[in-house]
């Protein structure tokens, strides 16, 4: 199972990247402290979401317990491929059960974010949620990865739980690992549970835990929480310059020295443009299309677009969701026919229109 995911996932990633590289050249350069510094409080630290706190707080919960628990996730499959059991607790001695009890906490404060969250989505009906662009898919998608997230904390809390009961009973092979702050509770629930149906859940849930985190690697490239992901090179690689500087085009810039003065000395452009803006996806730069890979479809830009509020159908997202689908797209119709196919459509025109 280990390595099928591995070559689905590496196959998958590294189209992504083939994808990502068929931008034209764009050179960010810049301080490389400062951009680690940037990349880890933005994709990192999260600071962009905490314009408005409480979807922060819990989008956060959710987000660090993904990332920690990434450390049980370890543990898991050393001990799925060597057949032990909690292989991490006798190294690791009385930092084990704190590690396990932050994990606890994080995945019940998971399990309660992503019902909020499914709540927001669903009952309450956030505007940005239901505008026309996430009809279909895009809706699913997010409910999807939600119903799923509530899947791997459930799985994770009862195997720790079932776990735990089983160490009371000083059941063979459930050694002793110390106290873990949420099962030492929650483990009262198995209490009239047999050992052996308790053996047979705890393995339940531990194999739909990692199966479960398994799939969830194959499925994020094909999802908006690819994001997880890609958040970090695309803070890296951000844009320095002031918001809203547009970068001029050399080009035209000899054009008009040359309108203006004859005599005026150009520029020498070693591998000048054949068309002027963006047409397709290849028109763009390799940034413009690691933001689309990245885009979150949060819908905040949307909802900050003055166009937008005022009735226009000008969207931001959905721009970037229609570079990232044309994007597939070409990376597909190249694989299946060759480097110079054409499929005679493109980004503008056949996905965004005037």
């Amino acid at each position: 199972m280990l390595l099928v995911t591995g070559f689905l996932a590496w196959k998958k990633y590294s189209f992504i990247r083939r994808n990502i590289a068929l931008g034209r050249k764009e050179d960010l350069g810049g301080n490389s402290g400062e951009r680690w510094r940037y990349m880890l409080l933005f994709a990192l630290g999260q600071k962009k979401m905490f314009r408005n706190w409480l979807p922060a707080v819990l989008h956060l919960f959710i987000y660090v317990s993904f990332v920690i628990v990434n450390i049980e996730v370890l543990e898991i499959t050393f001990d799925g491929l060597t057949g032990s059991h909690r292989a991490f607790a006798h190294s690791l001695g009385a930092f084990y059960p704190f590690m396990i009890s932050l994990i606890e906490v994080l995945s019940a404060g998971a399990l309660i974010a992503t019902i909020i969250f499914l709540f927001r989505r669903n009952v309450v009906k956030v505007r940005r949620f239901t505008l026309p662009e996430m009809k279909g898919w895009p809706f699913q998608d997010a409910n999807l990865i939600l119903l799923f997230e509530l899947v791997l904390v459930t799985a994770i809390l009862t195997m720790n739980a079932a776990d735990y009961q089983l160490q009371l009973r000083t059941t063979v092979n459930y050694h002793s690992t110390g106290t873990f702050l949420l099962s030492q509770y929650t483990a009262n629930i198995f209490a009239g549970v047999s050992t052996q149906k308790l053996i047979y859940l705890e393995r339940i849930a531990w194999w739909g835990h990692i199966t479960g985190i398994f799939f969830f690697l194959l499925y994020i490239p094909h999802s908006k929480h690819l994001h997880i992901f890609l958040s970090f090179p695309n803070s890296y690689w951000h844009r320095e310059e002031v918001k809203g500087k547009l970068p001029n085009m050399p080009v035209i810039m000899n054009e008009v020295k040359t309108m203006l003065d004859p005599s005026a000395e150009v520029q020498d452009i070693a591998d000048p443009p054949t068309t002027f803006g963006a047409k397709d996806v290849t028109d763009l730069s390799w940034k413009h299309l690691l933001d689309a890979y990245s885009c979150t479809e949060c819908g905040r830009c949307t909802a900050a677009c003055p166009a937008n509020q005022t009735g226009k159908k000008l969207s931001p997202r959905k721009i970037m969701m229609d570079t990232r689908d044309r994007l597939e797209e070409v990376g597909h119709n190249r694989d299946k026919h060759g480097l110079d196919f054409n499929d005679n459509k493109s980004l503008l025109g056949d996905y965004i229109t005037a």
